[in-house]
């Protein structure tokens, strides 16, 4: 007689979605919001909606979902995408998918990355960064020191260092490293500072969610945050550039000629001095930089990509494959960069790299998140033949692998994910108990009703 493999905890085509749940957290590495979905047979899917978003823009989708069989991963997502715009505004239908793909593993008992086609490789490689937590010296070798700390200590075989032009202006106030009307880069910089501290970083709810401090949230917002490059009107000294070329040879000294270093968030200059900077820079044969215009600036993009021999990476908050398209046709970038919760979740990211690898464009992966948005990553990364490596931002989170159960030991062994072959995404369930220490004031508690968007719908159809 032989023996049939069913899983009889669940019946797939009976399944059906009953509610959608969140929980902020804090710290985790930033602000994280997790998204959990339940169902009519006990099975339970996770997902995660993009760092510094918001709840809102998944739960308004609440009632686009209940009654429908998560299995039809496919099917819901083209329903909702219509609802996801760039950057954080992506993140409800972005953490929705990953959660309808864990949800589908489980019910038929596989993997996602086998739902997905199956395997190029084992394992996915992850890039370090210095981490969130780090109060070290903030110089191009103090930053290196810590990075080879983690290389060393936790086996990472890239790094990343976060490192603009302003950074080098604050290690050497007494040098003109940026030039700019007069005030205008303390302005931006205040602001800057000021947006972040008080009204993203939850480190202070009694202002956050204060309507008395709400204009000011918003000029703060509008001066330090939304101001693209060439707006800003910062030009890079010749003494600007020594030292900030000082600064990554110093990272270099550190962390020796063979390592995969790559810099982010060079800074809030214009196109011309970018390239002025990375032609400084080809030396010290950087893996990439990334996001040194905003991913929208292709044509941008495609000039700075001629003017130097440095690769350039963009896309972290991109969303959808036609706007990676516009990127990777006529090779704009060397190197794409998708969040998988800002770029459509896995499925779509995966359709992203495919897309890409058609212009020969590589795939690496932006990832400030907790467990579930790596291991996501994870399972769409070994399921996509141009992935190279993922992007780990909590490195110094010492909670950070106990916001889920069933998952054995430390998801990042040696500087790599494996994704297990257990159903879905490959752990059991969150750790409430973890969680509830770790919620961002204000936000409410662990998996609250969201019984008030159940009824919340709207004619979507996008033709009349």
């Amino acid at each position: 007689m032989t023996e049939i493999n069913v899983n009889r905890n669940s019946w797939p085509s009976e399944l059906k979605i009953t509610d959608v749940r969140f929980v902020d957290l804090t710290g985790a590495p930033m602000h994280c919001i997790l998204v959990k979905i339940c169902t009519n047979q006990g099975i339970t899917g996770y997902g995660e909606i993009r760092d510094y978003g918001s709840r809102i823009y998944g739960e308004v989708l609440k009632g686009r979902l209940l009654g429908e069989n998560p299995c039809n991963v496919e099917k819901l997502f083209k329903r909702l995408r219509q609802h996801a715009g760039p950057a954080r505004q992506a993140g409800g239908v972005s953490g929705i998918e990953i959660a309808l793909w864990d949800l589908a593993g489980k019910a038929y008992g596989v993997p996602v990355y086998q739902m997905l086609g199956g395997k190029y490789r084992d394992s996915i490689r992850m890039y370090c960064d210095i981490g969130v937590n780090y109060h070290g010296a903030k110089d191009g070798r103090g930053i290196a020191t810590q990075l080879k700390k983690y290389v060393d200590e936790k086996g990472f075989t890239m790094v990343k260092a976060a490192f603009g032009v302003e950074n080098v202006q604050s290690l050497y106030p007494d040098e003109c490293v940026i030039s700019a009307p007069l005030g205008l880069y303390e302005q931006i910089s205040s602001a800057q500072s000021d947006h972040y501290e008080t009204f993203v970083s939850g480190r202070h709810p009694e202002i956050q969610y204060n309507k008395d401090y709400f204009a000011r949230r918003n000029a703060t917002y509008d001066q330090g945050f939304a101001l693209e490059m060439p707006y800003a009107f910062f030009r890079m000294t010749e003494r600007g550039l020594d030292l900030y070329e000082q600064e990554i040879a110093a990272m270099r000294e550190v962390l020796g000629p063979k390592i995969s270093l790559a810099i982010d968030h060079i800074g809030r200059i214009n196109l011309e001095d970018a390239g002025r900077l990375l032609r400084r820079l080809e030396k010290y044969n950087l893996s990439w930089v990334e996001d040194a215009l905003p991913p929208y600036y292709v044509e941008e993009f495609k000039r700075l990509s001629q003017m130097s021999g440095t690769p350039l990476a963009a896309g972290e908050d991109l969303f959808g494959v036609e706007t990676f398209e516009a990127l990777c046709r006529d090779r704009a970038v060397p190197i794409i960069h998708p969040d998988i919760c800002s770029a459509g979740g896995i499925g779509e990211m995966k359709r992203i790299g495919d897309m890409a690898q058609k212009y020969h464009v590589a795939m690496i992966a932006h990832m400030c998140e907790t467990p579930i948005a790596a291991l996501a990553t994870a399972h769409m990364g070994v399921a996509t033949e141009n992935f190279i490596a993922s992007e780990f931002n909590a490195p110094d989170v010492p909670w950070w692998d106990d916001m889920i159960t069933g998952f054995d030991g430390s998801v990042i062994k040696n500087g790599f994910i494996t994704p297990p072959d257990k159903p879905g995404l490959g752990f059991d369930d969150t750790n409430d108990e973890v969680l509830a220490e770790h919620l961002m004031p204000g936000t409410g508690g662990v998996w609250d009703s969201t019984e008030q968007w159940d009824m919340v719908y709207s004619n979507d159809k996008l033709f009349s």
